[in-house]
């Protein structure tokens, strides 16, 4: 069949995809273990610009105010957390975006129709991310790896492994001396304890939970979303942070989560070095911020040089993360078909949410929105860092029960359903 164009040439509509999106029987155990983890990880991490009163500290993300419980949960989130799920999640989010395109080119889909198929989902995702942060989450992290799917993709998804490894290097590089570069000619001048400004605007204000009206919240929350697709995104490109969603694509090509027994060794340094490194880069920032280490205010700020750190060996600890459930995961399939019932239960609940990973995430924000900011019920106003904490992992444990639900009943998650369809028309 041909379809004339406006020249008056003839040509061929492209190609269906051979296949649709993955069967349950190709899903690996890691993966969407991964993916349910991290979710639980967002949900808390995204838990303190919901503490609209609260007074931040100089960081202007973290509360300062509460007991001695609200600081023990602030110094496990800077440590642990901040700084670090994000790259956990542009790795897996590279990973299984190599992984369809493996599938479609496997299944007998060329490389352009494959890449065809990647870049409609990116458009999507971009799309979906900007109505998500404008209608309740301004912090969207759905546009921006939309984007940056679409500008990775295009640029690297046919490129062969040994290109990868060299533009991961290329990227690591330039994270390292693009992000070091402010404090190694602070440090040599003797001004280290200068860099960044205190006197900033608290970075949780951007995300309008403090609005008493939704329209007006909607339109912090808009501009917000827009800087953090169409700005955020291209300067991580320019500043290297793309090394990990490539890393993503390397690992994919290697099933290093599909296969993890045959990757035992690099596992178990990547958990190791990882995670020793990110913590060890946060553990300044966190005894700053709880006053039992003296450091100046500028230098804890989002610019100052505890806040470079934290971000430069995030993702490390990010990697780190992903090596620990791969070795679970390896672990736990090895185990007697008899082990632990209800341990068995908790396991598939967890990758039932990896599964439907981004109806999980946009359910959270449909759960705290509404309750926590100023313009619904305003909730956010009375909780603490440790209770925001405990009210963080039951949304995450509701989205646990809905997704095991449709784990059970062998439905897809409602928004993957969506995205799928549009994907493979």
């Amino acid at each position: 069949m041909t379809v004339d164009t406006k020249d008056g040439a003839h040509r061929s509509p492209a190609p269906a995809p051979r296949r649709a999106g993955v069967r349950p029987a190709e899903r690996a155990l890691a993966p969407d273990l991964a993916r349910g983890i991290m979710l639980l990880f967002i949900v808390l991490s995204n838990t303190a610009f919901h503490l609209w009163r609260s007074e931040y500290g100089p960081s202007g993300w973290q509360p300062v105010t509460g007991g001695w419980l609200d600081h023990a949960v602030q110094f496990t989130m800077i440590t642990v957390l901040d700084l670090r799920v994000y790259p956990l999640f542009a790795f897996l989010f590279g990973y299984g975006m190599m992984q369809l395109f493996l599938r479609q080119t496997a299944a007998g889909t060329s490389e352009r129709g494959a890449a065809r198929i990647l870049r409609r989902r990116s458009l999507l995702l971009i799309v979906i991310g900007l109505a998500h942060a404008t209608l309740l989450m301004a912090g969207d992290i759905v546009g921006y790896y939309g984007l940056l799917s679409l500008a990775l993709g295009w640029l690297f998804l046919r490129r062969s492994e040994r290109a990868l490894k060299w533009w991961i290097a290329i990227g690591a590089a330039q994270l390292v001396l693009v992000s070091a570069q402010p404090v190694i000619s602070a440090l040599l001048q003797g001004e280290l304890g200068t860099l960044g400004d205190a006197g900033a605007d608290p970075g949780a204000e951007a995300y309008g939970a403090d609005e008493g009206g939704w329209f007006a919240a909607a339109g912090t929350r808009l501009a917000t979303g827009l800087f953090i697709t169409f700005a955020a995104a291209p300067l991580s490109l320019i500043g290297g942070g793309y090394a990990i969603f490539l890393l993503g694509f390397w690992a994919a090509r290697r099933r290093i989560l599909e296969e993890p027994g045959r990757h035992l060794p690099l596992l178990r340094r990547t958990a190791v070095i990882g995670i020793t490194v990110g913590w060890l880069g946060a553990l300044p920032a966190a005894l700053a911020h709880v006053g039992a280490l003296d450091v100046p205010d500028d230098a804890q700020s989002e610019t100052g040089a505890l806040t470079v750190l934290r971000e430069v060996t995030g993702y490390g600890a990010g990697l780190g993360y992903v090596a620990v459930v791969a070795l679970f995961a390896h672990w736990w399939s090895g185990r007697p078909a008899r082990g632990n019932a209800k341990g068995a239960v908790a396991i598939s609940a967890i990758s039932a949410v990896g599964k439907r990973s981004l109806s999980s995430y946009l359910a959270h924000s449909l759960l705290f929105a509404p309750l926590l900011a100023a313009w619904g019920l305003g909730i956010g106003a009375h909780l603490t860092s440790a209770t925001m904490a405990l009210f963080a992992v039951g949304v995450w444990l509701v989205t646990v029960a809905g997704a095991y639900a449709l784990e059970r009943r062998g439905r897809r998650g409602p928004v993957e359903a969506v995205l799928r369809r549009l994907m493979y028309r």
